[in-house]
């Protein structure tokens, strides 16, 4: 299972990352709303784990453009 974690701050995206990992799963991570929605767009996901308040771009925006596009991920 491949997974993006959209995640503005360090030290909970890093410790995600982590227990992730160790769980076995292949991670991605982003700091941003844009960086997030550009990994979306040029890579496949099966899970996205998706914080609401990014900076620039938020996670409701995202996840909007996502539906419109008809991406159930």
């Amino acid at each position: 299972m491949r997974i993006l974690l959209i995640e503005d701050s360090e030290s909970l995206r890093k410790s995600l990352c982590l227990g992730l990992n160790k769980l076995g799963y292949a991670v991605d991570s982003a700091s941003t709303g844009n960086e997030g929605l550009n990994m979306i767009l040029l890579g496949e996901y099966d899970l996205l784990i998706l914080d609401l308040m990014l900076p620039i771009l938020n996670g409701m925006e995202i996840l909007k453009m996502l539906r419109k596009r008809n991406d159930q991920t």
